[in-house]
């Protein structure tokens, strides 16, 4: 096994959507990796809830690649965030009768009867960055992200010691489990919190909710945002609204990264979404070829991994590589 391999296995003894949130809404359908020498011969779809624009969904797809490329596998990376259209994305895959499928589950009621189709058809399927509470009653064999409840209430524990009383919790994306869970798990540290929903697809609208809710709510302390081009966004609306409220983020990318150095971010929770796109076409590759089942009937945990002024001159540099 190589060495990374054998790091991203003991993260399952560790703690760990995702940032969901985009730009514009779009489909691609493309193939990456594959047919590196030695190739193995194996087809994996890789289906994701991605809505173009959203970095992290670039470290998620640059890790998918290299593992392709490592395993010789031939990748086909698709997206929608449509639930009904990733849906026919998975079932898709199943009629190119593939070698294997990695998808996100971030609407498990959408998505079971296309997952259902899969293993009906002998597909082994795996999850990674959001549903890992519904993973195996879907049929998934493995699941690699991060625990959103235990990264929310990490949150929550983390600002309620810092004195927080009324955070606001932005949600980015409607009906999203990992969005839900993650604001549910700051509200059991800090009963004071107040969930907003903004459209995450369009960031003007996103600045302007967050600036006429921070400037009608001076007692919000702490704006907790779930992706990182949030967080950016969030920065605009509290300059606007002079609001002292702090910010704290999930996810990460390299202008995320210069904001937690600069002092405008307190600090943002990472799930590695490199290491879930590379850990989901490793785990299709070693189950297909050896029958190897990782995390031992339990998820892979990514996260949640801590980003803040103690570490961030060790981790700024992975930023810029996209892979972390």
């Amino acid at each position: 096994m190589r060495p990374f391999l054998a790091a991203a296995a003991v993260a399952v003894l560790s703690l760990a959507a995702c940032s969901d949130g985009g730009r514009q809404e779009s489909n691609s359908d493309s193939s990456g990796g594959g047919n590196a020498a030695g190739s193995s011969g194996y087809t994996i779809a890789f289906v994701t809830h991605e809505t173009p624009g959203d970095t992290f969904w670039d470290k998620v797809r640059a890790g998918a690649e290299q593992a392709a490329k490592d395993e010789g596998v031939t990748l086909k990376y698709s997206n929608d965030p449509d639930a009904g259209k990733q849906a026919q994305l998975i079932q898709s895959a199943v009629d190119a009768k593939v070698s294997g499928i990695a998808t996100t589950l971030v609407t498990p009621d959408a998505l079971a009867g296309s997952v259902k189709a899969a293993t009906t058809a002998g597909i082994p399927v795996v999850g990674l960055n959001a549903g890992i509470d519904q993973y195996k009653q879907l049929g998934a064999l493995m699941y690699f992200g991060s625990d959103e409840t235990v990264a929310g209430t990490s949150v929550g524990q983390r600002i309620a010691a810092a004195g927080a009383k009324h955070p606001l919790c932005v949600i980015h994306q409607t009906g999203s489990v990992s969005l839900e869970a993650r604001c549910a798990g700051v509200r059991s540290a800090v009963p004071g919190t107040e969930n907003l929903q903004v459209n995450g697809a369009d960031d003007s609208a996103v600045t302007t909710t967050l600036q006429a809710k921070l400037a009608q709510d001076k007692t919000i302390d702490y704006v907790v945002t779930l992706g990182a081009p949030i967080a950016l966004d969030a920065i605009n609306a509290k300059q606007q609204a002079t609001s002292a409220a702090k910010i704290a983020t999930f996810d990460l990318n390299q202008e995320m990264a210069k904001k937690i150095k600069d002092g405008s971010v307190e600090f943002a929770i990472d799930q590695q979404p490199y290491a879930q796109g590379y850990m989901a076409v490793s785990s299709l590759y070693l189950y297909l070829k050896n029958g190897n089942d990782l995390g031992g009937g339990k998820p892979v945990l990514t996260g949640p991994s801590f980003v803040d002024s103690s570490n961030i001159d060790k981790i700024l540099p992975f930023t810029e590589k996209n892979t972390r």
